[in-house]
């Protein structure tokens, strides 16, 4: 794969110009079909200042980020601005097909989506993070976007703005509807990564370096997870209600019980061995987890 530097795309005209096609019908949205696209036009990587939204088939041959998407069924992606999109050294694949919806974040100025958008985690997911679809599904969201396309295609007047608007959030509330759906039906793999979790964080606590390592981050067990930190976040979530800060806290606070109640620690020492910095900030945690301080849970446990 090549490692030129990423063209950065601002706008939809330059989107446009760049992969060969005609000036859009609309400055700040546009749609494009992918069935029979050429990669005539040296696109290797783009850095999109545009929400991306994609429906793909046949897309083996593309990296999102550092990834390689690696699988060949229909699958939807979504990107935020400022993320990027290579394409392998042999170009876009001959059998890709979907569509890809972009907007320029100015279209949803004044809107229901201006704040709301960002509500939705899929568009921080990683690329082995993308949205699987059911044929039944797969229809519902082109349906969303046959009526998109429809009024793109028209006549641009007062009330253009506001339809899209609403077929755009009605697309974003079911991918929401069937992420979730996901997180359900993909129960082995889940599990998997809900022991692996249990086990990271384990190992991590009982560390004798971690007075050296600190508190360990959403952004560090994601890491170690090989996931985004938003769709383990949201695993957790949907499987056990809690957020993945929420889990460290717990875990936090099961271990600080355990010295507690077996060691003659100060708090202070206890508190510099699980990673924090200030003592003070340990026993607020453990105060607002447990409604006891460190040594009222001590006292009462004695």
């Amino acid at each position: 794969m090549s490692k030129a530097t990423p063209n950065r795309i601002s706008s939809i005209t330059e989107i446009h110009r760049l992969m060969g096609l005609p000036k859009p019908h609309h400055p700040l949205i546009s749609i494009v079909d992918l069935e029979g696209f050429k990669n005539d036009h040296d696109i290797d990587a783009v850095i999109f200042d545009l929400y991306v939204i994609s429906m793909k088939r046949g897309c083996d041959n593309l990296f999102y980020g550092q990834q390689k998407y690696d699988f060949d069924e229909g699958l939807m992606g979504f990107m935020a601005p400022g993320q990027i999109l290579r394409g392998e050294e042999n170009g876009v694949p001959p059998n890709l097909e979907g569509w890809m919806l972009f907007i320029h974040p100015d279209f949803l100025w004044n809107t229901s989506l201006a704040s709301k958008i960002r509500k939705y985690d899929y568009f921080g997911y990683a690329t082995n993070e993308a949205l699987f679809l059911s044929d039944k599904e797969e229809t519902v969201i082109n349906d969303i976007i046959r009526n998109i396309r429809n009024e793109y295609h028209s006549n641009i007047d007062k009330f253009s703005q506001d339809i899209i608007i609403s077929n755009l959030e009605t697309l974003l509330n079911y991918a929401e509807r069937f992420y979730q759906r996901q997180f359900i039906t993909r129960k082995i793999t889940n599990s998997k990564i809900l022991d692996r979790l249990e086990e990271v964080l384990t190992g991590y606590l009982n560390d004798e370096a971690l007075l050296f390592k600190g508190v360990p981050t959403v952004q560090y067990l994601a890491d170690t997870l090989n996931i985004s930190s938003k769709y383990l976040s949201s695993l957790l979530k949907q499987l056990t209600g809690q957020t993945t800060q929420q889990m460290i806290h717990k875990k936090l606070i099961e271990k600080a019980k355990e010295k507690l109640s077996t060691t003659e620690l100060s708090v202070s020492e206890i508190a510099y061995s699980l990673g924090f910095e200030h003592s003070q900030s340990f026993s607020k945690l453990f105060k607002s987890k447990t409604k006891l301080s460190p040594l009222e849970f001590r006292a009462s446990f004695n």
